[in-house]
């Protein structure tokens, strides 16, 4: 079975560092003041939409270019919402 190369596992840890973010932003009460943890939670459901996609992705028997296509759209979009959610924290701490 041929399989393409899937975001599953750099998603799955990306999602990590997004809680990773979130929770830090709690932890020093920084979450009030900035859109950091929004923009983190954004970024975190669109991971979680690629691990969805590119699981059903190499679940499925038939190439669907759907299902990659979703996965690799919502990885990147999630790739810059955490890039954002980053330098937001880095301007607000």
């Amino acid at each position: 079975m041929h399989r393409h190369p899937h975001v599953l596992n750099a998603a799955s840890n990306l999602l990590g560092i997004c809680f990773v973010l979130i929770g830090a932003l709690k932890f020093t009460r920084s979450d009030a003041t900035s859109f950091a943890d929004e923009t983190a939670w954004l970024s975190a459901a669109l991971f979680l939409t690629s691990i969805v996609a590119s699981y059903a992705a190499i679940r499925s028997n038939e190439a669907n270019r759907l299902q990659n296509l979703t996965a690799d759209i919502a990885f990147f979009g999630g790739v810059a919402m955490l890039a954002l959610a980053m330098v937001i924290t880095a301007v607000v701490l």
